[in-house]
Parts: C-alpha cells; structure tokens; sequence
C-alpha cells in the first residue's frame, strides 16, 4: 500500500522540481515495466531521441538524470530550429510527440523527464545560473510543441490520481503539475484554463488541493477572471476546499464586485467553518474589503468570529492549565495544542492586515465604539483593541479614548478582562509592553473607574504573563509609586498589596525593585507609608521566603534612620513603618493551615525582635508628645487591624498600658495643689456619690505644668529627671489601652469602665463675665483645656458605644451631651481668640504647622505667625495646609463633587459665625469609629440609679435628642464623603499640601469603602426612624403654628437643629445611594417594585420638608434612586411635579434682609425641573409669562404669587437657566428635511413658534430688569439661540414656506422683533462702554448678518426674491430712544423677508401705519420714519 498524505494548507507547492534531484541520492529499489540496464544512454532510432540528441540532449536509462550537453536557452533554441527545417514540417511535431509519448510509457523514463536535468562537467563554468530546467518543461518553452506536450500531460496525469508516491518518495502528480508553473508565455491560455478545470472536477481532493493552489503560477493575468468564476462555483459545490480556493483567489487579478460575492458567500459560512481553516479565511476577508464597505464587513465578522470561534473549547482551557501548571516557560510552538496554534495564527493574520491597512484598524476601533450594549462586548472586541493599540501608534490617542468612553459607561467590566486574559494570555503575552503602556496611561485619567480599570491591566499581566513582564509589571508600579500624584500612588500600592497576596513567591523574586522606595519616602503619605511597608515587611518577613535577609536588613537601616531624626515627618516615617513591621513580624498564624504548629507560634527570639523593635519606637519617640501620642495611635490600629501573636499581646499588656495608670490617672478625692490659675474642681462625673476611692483625670494640673512652665515656654525636655508626660498624649494612650484590653479579653470592658464614669480635674469652664477680663495666654489655656478634653471624651464614646447594658448606654449619650455643651462653650472662647492654634488631635500628618483657617482678619494673623515660625522650619514642611483644611471643612458632605459645597449654608449671622470657627477646628479632634454611630439605634434608654443598698431607687429617662443626633449625623456625613466622594474628585490644588485632606479620617481610610458602606446601611432603619419623627415634628410645628414654620412661637435654635438634622440625613442617603460600589442584593422583591415603594416613601415627607436645601437633596435623592428604574417618563414626571411644588412654596427666611435660598441651590432645582418636565417650552412660557409679570406688579420686596421662590433679587437666577433651557432644547430639535411627512413638518413648525414665542417673552423682559449679569445672559444665549435658528429651523422653512406661508411669516415676524432688541442691546452695550458685554456684540452681530442672507437665500429658493429688501438700522437704547451720539448710522444688514406677492398683506401692513415690508430681521420701523428700498 501507498499511504496517502494530506497536505498541509499553508505547504509551499514549488519545492518539488528543486528538491527532487536531493530525494533520487536515497537507494531506490523499484521494479519497472520495461527492463534496462542502469547509467546506460538510451539507444533509440526515434526521431524524438535524434533530434534531442542533435539539439544537446543525452536521454540516460535507469536512475541516471538526462544529461544536457549545451545551454539550456541554445537547446531549446536549436531543436525549434531544427523542427522548423526539417522537410517534414509540421508533420514532424506529430512525430515528435508520438516519440515522447513512447517513451514516457516506461515510469523510470517519464520520471527523468520530469526531473531536472544534469549538466555535463565541461559545461558548468559557462552556465549563467545552477539550475537547470526537466526535459518537459524545457520542451514546454518550445511554442511550436506547447499544447501537444501539454495535451499528452493532462492525458498522462490520470494514470497517477491514486498514487501520489512512488517507492523513492516522489510525487509523479505535483511533480508533472510542477511542470506548468512559470513558464515563459502560454501559447493557449484558454485551453489551458479548460483543461484545467476539468481536470480539478475529476481529480482526488489532495491533487485538487495541489492545482488549485497552483493556479496563480500557471495562468496569466488574462485567465484570472473566468477561473475566478469556476473557483467560486466550485466553492458552493465543495466546502472542503474553501481554504485553497480562498488561499488563490486573493492572489488574483479579479473584480471587487466579484470578490464582494464571493466574500458575501463565506461570510454566510463562517459559522460552519473549522477551526483550521480560519485564519486563511480571514485573511481573504481582510484583504478584499475596500474603503466604502470595511466598516459594514468588520462589524459582521466581528459578531461572528466571537460567537463562533474566540471561546476555546474545554480542551484548550484544560491544555493551558497544564501549560501554566509548567510555568509558562515553554514557547507557543512546541507545546500547545493545534487549536491553540490555530487562534495564535489567526491573530496573526489580523495583525499583519491592521499594520498595513489603516482602513481596516480604524473600522474595527469604530465597530467596536458602536456596540452600545453591555452584553454585545465580547473577549473578542479587547483583544483587538490592544492589538491594534499595540500595532498602530497613529490610532493609540482613538482607542484611548473609545476604551476610557467604554469604562466610564460600564460596558467593559472586569469579568470581561479577566475573561480575556485567562483565554488569550498568549497571544496578549506579545503586547506586554502595550499593555502597560496603556495601564500607565489609564492611571494618569481623573475618573476613578478608569483608574481602577488600569490597576486591573497590571494586576492580570502579573496574574498571567511570565516572568520578564512580570518585572516590567512591577517596574512599572514602582514608577507610579515615585511619581509624588497622590491618587497614582494609592493605585498602584493597592495593586502591589494584591499581587503580594496573590503570587508572594513571584513577588519575591522583584523585591529589589519595591525595596527601591525606601529611597523616595519624602512624598509619600502617612496611609501609603503603612501600604509600602506591609507590602515590604509581607515580602521580608514571610516563612515561604527564608531568603529575604536583605529586604529586613534595609528595613531596619532606614527605620533606624528616620526614628533618629528631629523633624518630624521623617520621624513619622520611623514609627509607622517600625510599627507596620513589627505587627507582620508577631502576626498570629496558628490559624494558617500551611504552617506547622511549631513554625505558626511566634518563638522567643522572633518575640524578642519584636519587643525590641518597640522598645526602640517608645524611646526615640518620648521626648515628643506629638511623636508618642503617634505611635500610640498606630500601635492602637495595630491590634485593632491585626491578630498578634498571644505572646506579644501580653508583653503589651504588661508594660506600656500599666503606665496610663501612673500618668493620668489620680484619686478624686485629693484635689491637686499648686500655684494653678484657675481653682482646679473634679468635673463631669457621672456617679452622684460620693466614694473614697474613686478616680480623676488628671488634666488641668498637667496642661499646666506643659504651658505655664517657670521659663513662660513649653516643656520640651525632661525636667528633675522625671519622665515628661502630656496631656497631649492622653486620648492616644487610652485608645491604645481599650483596644489591648478589648482584645485580651475578648471585648470585655470591665476592667477599665471606671474611666468613662470618672471626673476630671478641671476649672469652671462656662466663661460668663470673666471671658473679657482673661488674658490672652489664659483664654488659649483654656481652649486647650476644653479641646483635650473634648478628645477624651470622643475616645471615651469610642470605647464604650457598643456597650449593651442600659445603664452603659444611658452613660454613654450623656457623654455625647457632655461633647456638643463643651463645643458651645469652646465656641465662645473661638470667638474671641483669633489668633489660637489648638493642641493636635490627630498625629500622623506630614507637619506639624496646622493652623485653623477661620475669617480673613484671623486668616492674615496666623499666616503672619506662621511665617515667622516656619522660618526654623526644614524646607520640607514650609508648606501650610491651612488654606487646605479650610477648603476640606468648608466643603459640603456631598459625595456630587459638583455641588459639594453649595447647601452648606444652614445658619446666619452670629449663629453662622462661631459655627464656622469650630467647624474649622475638625481636624483637631480626635476620630470617632465607625462603631460610634451604633448609638443612633437608640431610642430611650432608661439609666438606673441605684441607692446606697444598691436598689433601684429612680429611673432618669435617657435620650439621644437633637444637638447629639446633628453632632453623630454631621460625623457620618463628613467620613461618608471623605470614603465615597473619587480621590480625584477631592484633589488639592497646586501647591496646596495634599496629606492635609484626610486629616481626621486616618482611622476610616484604613477601612474599605465597601465596609463603610456595609456598616452604614445597618444603620439604614434607625435613621429612617429619626427622619420619620423629625417629619412629625415640622408637622406638628406647622399645625401648631396655622402651617407658618417660622412663626412667633417657634424656638429659633431647634428649629435650626431640627433643619440641619433633616438636611443630614438626606445627605447621607443620598451620598449612599448614589455610590458606584452598590449591588443590587438578593431580595425575594423585583427591582422595579423596591425601587417603587422607596420612592413613595421618600415622597412622603414633601410636606415636612423646612428648607430649601432639604429639598434640593430630596429631590437629588430621588433622582438618584429613579436612574435604577426603567420606568423613565413616568419617573420624570413624578421628578418634575416635585421640583414645582418646592419651586412654588414660601420658604422660611433666615434674615429679614434678604432670602435664605442661595443662588446656586435655586439653580439646581429650576434646571431639574425644566428638564425632567414634560414640555419645557409651556413651563418656561409659564414662568416667564405669568411669574414675571406678577413679580414686575408686585411691590419691592415681594414675590410672584404663582413662584414664591422668584423675587427681584432670584430673577436673573430664572432667566439664566430658562435662556440656557431654551437654547438647549432647540439644538435637540432635528432639521426638517424634504422626505418627512406632511404631518412632522406641521409639527416641527409648531414647535418652532412656541420657542420663538418664548425666546420673544424672555428677550423683551430686559426693558424692565436690565441689571447687568441679565444683559449679560441674554447676549450669551440670544446669539446661541439665533444660531440654533439658522441651523434648525431655517432648512424647515425652505420646504415648508409654500404650503404653510402665512405660519412662516407670523414666525419670522416675531422673530424680527426680537433680533431687532437685540441689536438694540448691542447699541446700549457700546454706549455704556461696558466691556463685559461688548465682548459678545462681535459675534451677535455677524450670527444676525447671517440670518439676513439665510432668509433671502430661502425667499429666493421659493421664487419670492421681490418680497426681501433691506434698510438702514438706527442705533438705539433698550427704551428704543435714538443714540445721539454718532452722527452716522450704523449699517447693519437686517432680515426682512416677507411673503409680499401677496396683496392682503401689503395692505395690512400699511394700515398699521408700517412699512409696505414687513421686515424680519433687526430692520428699524417706526410710522413716522421712511427708509430707502434696496436690493
């Protein structure tokens, strides 16, 4: 048996004469028909062989090659010659012929023939090439013998159909086919075409494969088109060779029309396809797609290629898992599955025609841009993405932006990229440095979607490339780490903190790379500072890597380093990372199922490395407070955060917190002595008995002894070699020593619980009369005083707020009352010391120089000080950040960074004041947990008190009431923005000190937003609870009141606290519900019916809504809501109604003086209504058509009776956003074209007048409200209005005019009015010399010059070119009085046009007393004036 050989479809077919002479050198043992003897010259007395023989060619028998004696072009030239001469001419190409014939009977001699010829010795030096032609073909290049020899061919060829090896390996079919290809000139090109082809329609799938493939070879140019056609034909006929077929179609000269059918064909294939077969199918596609159609072919075929063939089947994925379990290390050639090679190709092929058909790349990215739905992205559509990304540089910026647009709308999620690089790694593995080209790129965006995207470029190529782009991955990172942009750093050290988790060993293997920052710490903040060193100390300290000496040896050097230093930030550096470090090294691991138990207990020398290492903190820190209060805070997270080991808990227990005892804490019964300014009293305790061993704080005397020392300066030393304790240093400590103990005995307590129910040595603190007799160092002293205090006590609520008893509880709130009556008193000591910087309330801050920002007198006070201070400062705290507290504090709590800011105006006057001196102060107490706010689950809390014999004696009731409610609310909401407001929404400003914006909230940034989420939403019912029973109150208070919430009886400061609590609570729903990190959870309820009952309910409290910021947040709070429903018109509506009912109440007013509804707010509420209304153009006709005109008839300081909320101060607030609305909604307005119905035409035209009737109404309110910023807005807005007009309307009335004239021209006619005020106004704008308005009067103008040649191009389109002329404009004021002072006027081109053919109008016009024109442009007509009529 002969086996049978498929051929491979990317084999080249022209090897075969070349490599034939090589195959004949193996042994050959074979048996012929005709027996001869070997090497021997054939003997024959045929006229074939003498004439060969004369021409220079010895024919050999046996496995000898025939000999060529002369050159290869002198022998063909010499047998044609000899054919042409001989007498028998051309009798004797017959017999030729017949010769050859007879002598390819025997297969050693048809082989020869077929097979290269050998040149003899003497001739090689004079040949021109090596290589020389077979027998056949040299024959072939004879003309005269052409078709007879290709005849005998065809007709020799069949005999070997069914055998396409002899013995010696050679295939007689491509090698007889072989002889066809390239020949010099074709003398029947036709014939050959049909013999051709039906020689493919008989012959056997593999010789198919081989002729077809062969054609471009054989054929010339003038063939290409009618094999063309029998190839697509057969191509319907037999799918199994759609590869050849396609594989020589794209190498033909053919019509694209025809190529456009046959790419038509396999397009509808493609899903029938094999794998295999792919990649030259694309190919084809690729290549015969044009200009016009690449857009509608790449679309297609990328539907259709994902769907079908960029999943791989289970075989593959199973085949990559093995890949990946061998490291990767292996090259894609060798080891992956044929499937894989095949998609690896196909890619390769779609690369090869991007990188050269710019047509093709730019149709794909414009594909992909077009695919709307989220369901429709595919895998598919990211790889070509970062293919092209990677092959094009000029499409780079396009695919950018498609791919930031595709992010931003949530179309390309992380599922889909995770998707992409588990199924394509390899073929991304080729793009590693594209890929983190466009990650770096990404991570420099402002969006945090983005951003978050990029971190997952980075993290996937750890994840799934090898071990190179695994360091240019880690490389990269470190890049951004360095690159001192905050949101940059904290991206790229949370990506680091994964891949440490991750892959700890890959991480290892790149630890150099992340050990490098140690040198680049200087821009870095306090929260990355902890990021970097766990990620170092996880890499350093890990067991699964023994080799990490170095890491910890650099570690200790440089923590050694900045604790030695006297400048504080780099202290700080010191201590975070010391205490980072050693929380890795002591972590708890008995719980780790990969360590033996021996190995997870932490042993005596790791525990004496870590003691060590504190010990070395405690005492490089204690000669600052500011320094230990520090690491007594990150000590305190610490062992909040992480589990340690039993060992190190109980070296903690044992010697830091047994000394809180000693330094702060002193026998209440014994009052301290001394030379104090104030009487020292025991103050704020909650046990109404007296005991002889009860407890104090010890406060007032320490603060004292730190700022009234003998030299009149802080203690900064040691003193009689006693240990310096500050009182700074206070909260911190106790924080530290609750969470110990809260940790050793599992949130038990009681071993500290004295401490909340214990006085403190303090002085009467109410300043009463002696307020003004104090001086100014006793006035700061006792700011300090009520700030240390307030500390502790916030870390006293900390502590104890999760308590369960009621009497703990009841203990608790009159803590919190205790924390809002000291703000008040601290309030009234603020206001009177200007100048006061309070003691830190928080440490880990990059300097030490934080200053209060209060009013600008005060301002320019401190920054006086503070230069002088900072002049003794390092270069590298020179920065204030008072500028950026205030900016943080002042800022609103709402996570929209776009109104952050603009409701956050809820008190007037002195009120506003003091309010704003302590609420700059923030950054000076001490954080409340997150726990804290557990306390708005209470209700009332019955506190007990016992009586000497420990019974019940009475009960006090216990509530959580209004100033602590507004005090934990305003809390909330400030952490609930500082967590969910994007980092990059909250950035500084240049120059600006950027570590100063989370003062505060270190505590909370060490959480993620989705547990503060989490948290919050727990707390979900209780605050719904509050919002219902403050709805009550504000009813009640309406009722009582004969529905006046601001009346006689009201009390003025509740009422406030009542509003601000209101005001806080939509806040903070609104802050939750509009968060990106929210899921949709699992509920027994559809979505659309949750989404419907909370918005009832939200909308029942309108009614009770105080002011006028509520119910902005209301309503915001609403819409956020409604953007999750699918129901939009009716959801619009109900948005709507809302917005012009707040819109039409009276409002209570802060101040008789003017209005308590800032400009801003009421902007933002009137744009929610114009939009979600349902026909804007009647609301806005509405507002200004029965508003106004009761505002204008009104008396001074009244307002319109329909809109309460427009007076004379809000006007220029309605008419902005009505101008701005109007413009908006015309541009949405679709040109009218020729091919629309009769019925849209009617319609669009209709709309047209009522806009042009509102844009009159609003346009000729200027006369009476002519203020400045209202001219202003009409300039803006009337241009951008006219030229909405020409490009909108006018191509409507070029059609329309005809059959709808009179409407036409009542249109324009309005309109000429109102562009006739406008060139008014701009007459007043040059007469006044008012360069805030005349800016806008060039370009009015020549958008108005426009529209008169507009106008008369569309009159002479109808055939009405008589009925425009033009005239002379005067310049005129707003009241329409003539300008007198130019002695010429102005020429202005006007559009006039009218339908004049018509006689009823002429006569209208002049028994108006008017011009016979009715001009509607900005033409001047007065009955006593008369213009000259021009053309």
């Amino acid at each position: 048996m002969v086996s049978k050989r498929r051929l491979s479809k990317s084999e080249d077919k022209e090897s075969l004469t070349e490599d034939a002479s090589k195959t004949r050198k193996q042994p050959l043992s074979k048996k012929t028909k005709k027996s001869h003897i070997a090497n021997e010259v054939e003997e024959n007395d045929s006229i074939f062989v003498k004439l060969l023989k004369i021409s220079g060619i010895i024919l050999k028998t046996g496995e000898s090659q025939n000999q060529l004696a002369v050159d290869q072009i002198a022998f063909q030239k010499k047998l044609f010659q000899t054919l042409r001469r001989h007498p028998s001419y051309p009798k004797i190409i017959e017999e030729f012929v017949s010769g050859l014939e007879s002598y390819i009977e025997d297969e050693d001699s048809f082989r020869n023939c077929l097979l290269s010829c050998e040149r003899l010795q003497d001739e090689e030096a004079s040949m021109g090439a090596s290589y020389s032609k077979s027998l056949i073909k040299l024959l072939l290049g004879i003309d005269i013998l052409q078709p007879a020899i290709i005849k005998t061919l065809f007709e020799k060829l069949p005999e070997y159909f069914f055998e396409n090896k002899n013995s010696d390996e050679i295939n007689i079919p491509r090698l007889i086919v072989s002889q066809l290809k390239w020949l010099d000139r074709v003398v029947d090109g036709k014939d050959l075409t049909t013999k051709i082809m039906q020689l493919i329609s008989i012959a056997p799938e593999n010789l198919q494969h081989d002729i077809i493939t062969s054609l471009p070879e054989i054929l010339g140019d003038s063939q290409h088109a009618d094999v063309g056609k029998e190839l697509s034909d057969l191509l319907i006929e037999n799918t199994s060779l759609t590869v050849p077929i396609l594989d020589v179609l794209s190498s033909l000269r053919l019509d694209p029309n025809f190529l456009l059918k046959v790419r038509q064909l396999v397009m509808d294939k493609l899903s029938s396809i094999r794998l295999e077969d792919l990649p030259v199918i694309i190919k084809f596609i690729l290549h015969s797609v044009t200009a016009m159609d690449t857009l509608e072919v790449i679309s297609e075929l990328r539907e259709k290629l994902d769907l079908q063939h960029c999943v791989l089947p289970s075989r593959l994925q199973a085949s990559q898992v093995k890949l990946k379990s061998k490291g990767r290390a292996s090259s894609s050639g060798n080891q992956e599955s044929s499937g894989q090679s095949c998609i690896i190709l196909l890619f390769d092929v779609i690369k090869s025609a991007i990188r050269y058909e710019k047509t093709i790349s730019e149709a794909w990215i414009k594909a992909i841009e077009n695919t709307a739905s989220v369901s429709e992205h595919k895998v598919f559509d990211l790889v070509m993405l970062f293919i092209i990304y990677s092959t094009n540089t000029q499409t780079k910026k396009y695919i950018d932006r498609v791919l930031r647009n595709k992010i931003r709308s949530g179309c390309i999620q992380e599922q889909l990229l995770q998707s992409t690089f588990s199924v394509h790694y390899l073929v991304l593995k080729d793009m590693c440095s594209s890929i983190l080209s466009l990650a770096q790129s990404l991570l420099h965006s402002l969006d945090q979607s983005i951003i978050s995207f990029g971190s997952l470029l980075y993290k996937y190529a750890f994840k799934f490339f090898d071990t190179y782009c695994q360091q240019e991955v880690v490389g990269a990172l470190v890049t951004h780490i360095c690159s001192g942009n905050e949101a940059e750093v904290d991206t790229a050290l949370d990506v680091l903190l994964e891949l440490v988790v991750l892959n700890p060993s890959a991480m290892m293997m790149n630890a150099v790379f992340v050990k490098g920052i140690l040198d680049y710490l200087d821009n870095i903040s306090p929260q990355q500072i902890r990021k970097l060193f766990y990620v170092l100390s996880t890499l350093a300290f890990s067991k699964q890597n023994e080799a990490s000496s170095h890491i910890q040896d650099d570690m200790h050097l440089v923590i050694r380093k900045q604790l030695s230093s006297t400048v504080f930030k780099y202290k700080l550096i010191g201590i975070i990372g010391a205490v980072t470090m050693a929380g890795i090294m002591a972590a708890d691991r008995s719980e780790s199922p990969s360590l033996t138990q021996e190995r997870a207990n932490l042993s005596d020398e790791q525990c004496t490395q870590v003691t060590s290492l504190l010990q070395l903190v405690h005492s490089c820190s204690e000669q600052s407070p500011q320094a230990s209060a520090l690491y007594y805070d990150e000590f305190a997270n610490l062992i909040q955060h992480e589990k340690l080991d039993p060992k190190a808990l109980e070296w903690v227990g044992h010697t830091i917190c047994n000394d809180f005892q000693d330094a702060f804490v002193v026998d209440s019964c014994v009052v301290p002595e001394g030379d104090f300014p104030f009487p020292v009293k025991a103050l704020y305790g909650l046990e109404e008995y007296d005991t002889q061993d009860g407890i104090a704080i010890n406060l007032l005397p320490l603060l004292f002894s730190q700022d009234f020392a003998k030299d009149g300066g802080p203690v900064t030393s040691q003193e009689s070699g006693q240990k310096l304790v500050s009182p700074l240093c206070l909260a911190p400590y106790f924080r530290l020593l609750r969470l110990c103990v809260e940790r050793q005995h599992n949130g038990n307590l009681e071993e500290i619980d004295g401490l909340l129910d214990c006085p403190i040595f303090l002085t009467d603190l109410e300043p009463g009369e002696k307020l003004e007799s104090m001086s100014a160092k006793e006035r700061s002293f006792m700011c300090s005083l009520i700030f240390l205090t307030l500390n502790w006590f916030r870390e006293i609520v900390n502590a104890f707020c999760q308590e369960t008893s009621p009497e703990m509880k009841g203990k608790v709130l009159t803590r919190l009352k205790h924390i809002v009556e000291l703000q008040i008193i601290l309030e009234k000591y603020l206001a009177v010391t200007p100048d006061y910087v309070p003691p830190l309330g928080n440490f880990d801050v990059e300097t030490l120089d934080i200053t209060p920002h209060t009013v600008t007198a005060i301002s320019a006070k401190i920054r006086k000080k503070g230069k002088i201070e900072r002049k003794q400062k390092t270069d590298g705290s020179k920065t204030s950040s008072s500028d950026t507290l205030s900016e943080e504090k002042n800022s609103e709590c709402d996570p929209t960074p776009s109104h952050r800011g603009q409701l956050n105006k809820e008190f007037t006057g002195k009120e506003e004041k003091t309010s704003l001196l302590l609420h700059n102060s923030h950054a000076f107490f001490r954080e409340l947990d997150i726990e804290v706010f557990s306390i708005l689950h209470c209700g009332l809390v019955t506190k007990f008190i016992l009586d000497t014999e420990m019974h019940t004696e009475a009960t006090e009731v216990v509530q959580l009431g209004p100033p602590e409610l507004l005090f934990l609310l305003e809390d909330l909401s400030q952490k609930l923005e500082s967590m969910l407001t994007p980092p990059i929404a909250r950035r500084v400003p240049f120059l600006k000190n950027k570590g100063s914006r989370n003062i505060g909230f270190s505590h909370l940034q060490q959480r993620s937003a989705q547990e503060i989420v989490h948290c919050v939403f727990q707390l979900l019912t209780p605050m719904c609870n509050h919002l219902e029973n403050i709805h009550n109150y504000f009813q009640c208070l309406a009722a009582e009141n004969h529905g006046v919430v601001d009346g006689p009886g009201v009390k003025v400061q509740e009422y406030h606290i009542m509003s601000s609590c209101y005001q806080r609570l939509l806040q903070i729903f609104h802050g939750l519900f509009a968060c990106s990190r929210l899921k949709q959870g699992e509920h027994s309820q559809p979505l659309e019916e949750l989404l419907s009952q909370s918005v009832h309910y939200l909308q029942n409290f309108h009614q009770s809504i105080p002011s006028f910021q509520c119910a902005l947040y209301l309503i915001r709070l609403l819409m956020v809501i409604l953007e999750k429903s699918t129901a939009s018109a009716q959801n619009k509506e109900k948005i709507a109604s809302l917005a012009r009912q707040f819109l039409c109440r009276v409002w209570p007013s802060g101040d008789k003086e003017k209005s308590n509804i800032s400009n801003d707010q009421l902007h933002a509420l009137l744009c929610i209504y114009l939009e979600h209304t349902e026909s804007i153009l009647k609301a806005i006709e509405e507002i200004a058509g029965v508003g106004v005109p009761e505002l204008i008839n009104s008396p001074k300081d009244a307002s319109s009776s329909t809109f309460p909320t427009l007076t004379r101060h809000t006007f220029v607030v309605f008419f902005r956003v009505m101008m701005a609305e109007l413009e908006k909604t015309v541009k949405k307005i679709e040109p009218g074209t020729a091919a629309d119905s009769q019925q849209i035409h009617e319609e669009k035209l209709l709309y047209w007048n009522m806009a042009v009737r509102d844009f009159s109404i609003l346009i000729n309110l200027i006369k009476v409200f002519d203020s400045h910023p209202v001219l202003h807005v009409c300039l803006k807005y009337g241009r951008l209005f006219v030229e909405a007009f020409l490009k909108q309307c006018m191509p409507l009335l070029d059609f329309s005019f005809r059959k709808h004239r009179e409407d036409v021209l009542s249109l324009l006619e309005t309109f000429q009015l109102d562009t006739r005020l406008l060139h008014h106004l701009c007459g007043h704008s040059k007469i006044h010399q008012d360069t805030r308005l005349t800016q806008h009067v060039p370009l009015l103008k020549k958008t108005l010059e426009l529209l008169v040649c507009r106008v008369k191009a569309m009159l002479t389109l109808n055939n009405c070119r008589e009925a425009f002329w033009l005239g002379n404009l005067k310049n005129r004021d707003l009241q329409g009085e003539e300008i007198k002072s130019q002695n010429s006027q102005e020429s202005t081109a006007d559009e006039s046009e009218d339908d004049m053919s018509s006689q009823a109008s002429k006569s209208k016009a002049t028994e108006d007393g008017e011009e016979d024109e009715v001009s509607a442009g900005e033409k001047e007509q007065d009955s006593d004036e008369s213009y000259d009529d021009s053309d």
